[in-house]
């Protein structure tokens, strides 16, 4: 049983993948309770989002002049930029909101890791990033546990 709320924790915390593919997973795949799957889950989401915060633009920044990880190090330091200054175009001074929402809806791309970065390049503070991105962790968690139950409820039905 721990195994299986390991395997939902680390899952969370991978980029890209996070609670959207932690959640199914734990709640379909692994056959676990609802409200302990989202709890894990946002736990390990939500703990890599410090370091990032603090390190990710650092280590990025001196990547980008190495000859072999350089073209990869500049091409995330430009998504995030970009993503960043079209969040703060569109936002203005609801930025911690835009945050949010756009942490918050469970697309590829649109997480914890790359909202936190997005707010690092844009020298938002931590406690509002890390406010906003907990939200956005928060918002997106019930949509995919809505989508996880709403999926073994159908599958139940299409099964008897």
């Amino acid at each position: 049983m721990l195994t299986s709320y390991l395997y939902v924790f680390f899952i969370s915390m991978v980029p890209l993948i996070e609670l959207r593919g932690a959640i199914p997973v734990g709640v379909v795949g692994l056959g676990l309770p609802l409200w302990s799957v989202y709890v894990v889950a946002i736990l390990g989401n939500m703990l890599p989002v410090p370091f990032i915060f603090f390190f990710a633009r650092k280590i990025l920044e001196w990547g980008a002049s190495k000859p072999v990880i350089g073209k990869f190090f500049t091409f995330c330091l430009e998504k995030g930029h970009r993503g960043g200054e079209k969040l703060k175009a569109t936002a203005g001074r609801g930025l911690p909101w835009a945050l949010l929402l756009f942490v918050g809806i469970p697309l590829p791309g649109t997480g914890a890791w790359t909202g936190t970065l997005a707010a690092s390049l844009l020298d938002m503070d931590f406690k509002s990033s890390v406010l906003a991105c907990m939200g956005g962790v928060l918002l997106a968690g019930c949509i995919m546990g809505a989508l996880s139950a709403a999926g073994i409820t159908a599958l139940g039905a299409v099964v008897a």
